[in-house]
């Protein structure tokens, strides 16, 4: 969702970094341009105003005027001044100083995700917490048959339904149940509306009382734009929210209100949810999002969806294999299939330094869908080859077409990507390994078949 403000900033940095020296005046534009990309993205008045003041008063200091660099100095200002707009790196986590079970609060707006939110939560702490999932929510249709069924999918409890129970009663038999079954963590999993009303907050309030949370989270659809402050603001002052969870960060909405929401309410954004599916959900860290923001990846994250989700034993294997100069379209697919686990092609794009500006033209040709193609002709291969692609002329290249319901030039396009990674991987072989890898691949791209254009990405 940031996409819009990142291609913004990229503009305004190059200005900035081809010149040799920067005085007031450069600065001014600069400042003037980063103002109307930050209302343009809706970011609040307020919040722009002073961001702005911070980083003009830096800028202007001698740290910059005497700099080697001095573009890239104020480059790393507006960074460090985003980091702090964001919040702190102590805020992230939840606190579970109480005694067991703890009760986490999830509110806000009808729509926004708490229900999924609720889900991703419990899936994020059942290894370390035995966590309980309570529906509160007893108007929307089939709502706490929902949560059921997203516990029964992640193997996490779920409070047992009773029709006719109320908010406030249901809360109390979860906790009876949490100490009872000996958990560590209870969510709760209030009603929405489509709009704040008072019936909604006192509901609220009552369910506070009664759960005591150490958490009061407020789940808000990044998609709603300004409307996100007033509703912030509302849930605050009648609850005392303890954070903030962002979700469809993924989506294309302008971002400015969920940079505004954390000044509005001085309470820090906790997560993020980043797609529809159970796992696709991190932890808020303001120093990699602003990096994202700034169009300079997040290779922190990258290297926790790689540890979370590659298997380090495979990955090792595949890696001698690559180095001795031996690949096969066994190990290209197993890299499809370790790519999937991670998320989408152009999601992990932008989180690589450098790359994240080639995030919309990969969406926009559907990496993920080609990928899928190309796993499918691969899956239509016989073993011998898969093992060994020299044999696959002419015939064989219509059976495989026919099997994974895709054109000859399809097949041809693979093969021929898989030619140029399997040479990639001999010359780094010869040149030394690793170490030769980014002068060979400045220009290249060894998935330029499977994009399906010969387009030239830098990876």
């Amino acid at each position: 969702m940031f996409d819009s403000l990142t291609d913004k900033f990229s503009v305004i940095f190059s200005k900035l970094t081809s010149r040799g020296v920067l005085g007031e005046k450069e600065i001014d534009e600069a400042m003037r341009e980063i103002r109307i990309a930050l209302l343009e993205a809706d970011v609040s008045l307020p919040v722009v105003k002073e961001f702005i003041a911070e980083v003009k008063e830096q800028a202007l200091g001698e740290k910059v005027v005497r700099s080697v660099t001095p573009g890239q100095m104020v480059i790393k200002i507006v960074h460090d001044e985003l980091v702090k707009l964001l919040g702190s790196e102590a805020d992230v986590g939840l606190s579970f100083n109480a005694v067991p079970p703890v009760s986490i609060m999830m509110v806000g707006l009808q729509g926004s995700g708490k229900t999924t939110t609720s889900a991703k939560i419990a899936n994020k702490l059942k290894g370390r917490k035995k966590v309980l999932l309570a529906s509160l929510d007893v108007y929307r249709p089939a709502a706490q048959e929902q949560l059921a069924q997203l516990g029964r999918e992640i193997n996490v409890s779920s409070l047992p339904i009773v029709k006719g129970e109320k908010p406030a009663d249901i809360t109390k038999r979860a906790i009876s149940e949490g100490r009872k079954g000996g958990f560590d963590v209870i969510i709760l999993d209030t009603a929405g509306r489509l709009q704040i009303d008072e019936e909604l907050m006192k509901e609220l309030e009552d369910i506070k009382k009664v759960s005591n949370p150490t958490e009061i989270l407020l789940v808000a659809d990044s998609m709603i734009g300004q409307e996100a402050l007033n509703v912030a603001k509302t849930f605050n002052e009648r609850l005392d929210i303890t954070g903030l969870v962002l979700t469809r960060i993924d989506g294309t909405s302008r971002a400015g209100a969920a940079l505004s929401m954390k000044k509005a309410t001085n309470v820090p954004i906790k997560y993020l949810g980043t797609g529809e599916k159970i796992d696709e959900f991190e932890e808020f860290h303001p120093d990699r999002l602003a990096g994202r923001i700034l169009g300079q990846g997040d290779v922190v994250t990258l290297v926790e969806k790689a540890i979370e989700n590659v298997d380090k034993e495979d990955a090792e294997k595949l890696a001698q294999k690559m180095m001795k100069g031996k690949f096969d379209l066994n190990d290209m697919l197993a890299q499809f299939q370790q790519m999937k686990k991670m998320g989408s092609i152009g999601g992990l794009m932008g989180l690589i330094p450098g790359l994240s500006k080639f995030k919309n033209q990969i969406e926009q040709m559907d990496g993920d869908k080609i990928m899928k193609k190309q796993e499918a002709i691969i899956l239509s291969m016989t073993k011998e080859e898969r093992k060994n692609p020299d044999i696959i002329k002419a015939s064989r290249k219509k059976r495989i077409a026919a099997g994974s319901g895709t054109e000859v030039h399809e097949v041809n396009k693979l093969l021929k990507s898989f030619e140029q990674m399997s040479e990639m991987m001999k010359r780094m072989k010869k040149m030394g390994g690793l170490g030769s890898m980014a002068s060979m691949m400045a220009g290249k791209n060894p998935l330029g078949g499977l994009m399906g254009g010969g387009q030239k990405f830098p990876f």
